[in-house]
């Protein structure tokens, strides 16, 4: 699955809903607290809304009390890529899969050990696989 995964904003706009869209193209986020995943526990996989390629483990989830999903890191072979974004006068670090280019939120270095992480993600970017 490592495959770049390339359509236009017209074909990204027919897969994806209107809020997908604004996420995962737009850059934009979600109001904290209203995804479908931010308060989620089943046991699975969590992939990319864009090109299906896993993320995220359930096993590396927990509730960081920001009102998103949050991840102390991804999947081992995971495309998951960093670049940085100024954005709202801020300096963070912006993640996004790799292999279609979907914004997926950003990573902060207030998470819990073993990394200290915080893979703050869109659940709007996330499907959801049970294992």
């Amino acid at each position: 699955m490592n495959d770049k995964v390339e359509k236009t904003e017209a074909e990204w706009q027919e897969q994806l809903s209107p809020e997908q869209y604004h996420v995962c193209r737009e850059h934009g986020t979600e109001r904290a607290f209203t995804g479908k995943y931010w308060d989620h526990h089943e046991k699975g996989v969590y992939l990319c809304a864009g090109c299906g390629a896993p993320l995220f483990s359930s096993e590396t989830k927990y509730d960081s009390g920001s009102g998103w999903p949050s991840f102390y890191q991804p999947e081992q072979s995971a495309p998951v890529a960093e670049t940085v974004d100024r954005s709202y006068g801020m300096v963070r670090t912006e993640v996004h899969c790799d292999r279609c280019g979907t914004h997926l939120g950003h990573v902060f270095p207030d998470g819990p050990q073993p990394t200290g992480l915080r893979y703050c993600i869109n659940s709007a970017s996330l499907d959801f696989k049970d294992q």
